[in-house]
C-alpha cells in the first residue's frame, strides 16, 4: 500500500479566473455603431413635447411630421428659432432634418425641435459641441408648468376674498 503524495498548495500556482476586459464607457456624443445607416439621432424634450430628430447629408430638406416647416410651424419666431442650430453649425444646406414630433403646444414643440437637432449635430460631428455650448444650445429647460393647489382656483391664483 503505497500513498501517492498529495499536492501541496504552495507548489502549485493559483490559477486566476478569465475576467473579461470591463465595457468601455460609451460616450453620448460618439455615433451608432452600424455604419450601413446614414442617419444620426438626437431626442429633445420640452415642457411636455418629445422631438425625435434624425439628420443625415443632404440638401438642406427639413420636415416636421411628414411636412415642411413653413407649413407646421405657423410663427415665424419658431421657424427661426428651430434653424438656430444649423446656421450655427454652417451646415443648413448640407444636412437632411427629419423630425417627429409630438405633445405640448407650438413654443414648445419648437423648443425641443431645437435640442433633438442639436443634440443630433453633436453626435454627428463632435467638432459642433463648442458652438454648440456657445450659444447654449445643449441645455434642456428645465421650466414646467406648476401644479395647481388644492383651495384655489390654479397654481397660484386664489379665489375672490370676501369679508362679510
Amino acid at each position: 500500500m503505497t500513498e501517492e503524495p498529495t499536492p501541496n498548495a504552495e507548489s502549485t500556482p493559483p490559477v486566476e479566473p478569465a475576467v473579461p476586459d470591463p465595457p468601455r464607457p460609451r460616450s453620448f456624443y460618439t455615433k451608432s455603431p452600424n455604419k450601413n445607416n446614414p442617419y444620426t439621432w438626437g431626442t429633445g424634450r420640452r415642457k411636455s413635447s418629445v422631438a425625435r430628430v434624425r439628420i443625415r447629408p443632404g440638401e438642406g430638406l427639413f420636415l416636421i411630421n411628414k411636412r415642411e416647416i413653413s407649413d407646421y410651424f405657423c410663427l415665424e419666431k419658431d421657424r427661426i428659432a428651430v434653424r438656430v442650430p444649423l446656421e450655427v453649425t454652417e451646415t443648413s444646406k448640407t444636412m437632411d432634418v427629419f423630425v417627429n414630433v409630438c405633445g405640448g403646444g407650438v413654443t414648445g414643440q419648437a423648443g425641443a425641435v431645437l435640442l433633438g437637432l442639436a443634440r443630433a449635430l453633436a453626435r454627428h460631428d463632435e467638432t459642433f459641441l463648442p458652438k454648440l455650448h456657445e450659444k447654449n444650445l445643449m441645455s434642456r429647460d428645465p421650466r414646467k408648468v406648476e401644479r395647481k393647489k388644492y383651495g384655489q382656483r390654479g397654481a397660484r391664483r386664489r379665489f375672490q376674498f370676501s369679508k362679510r
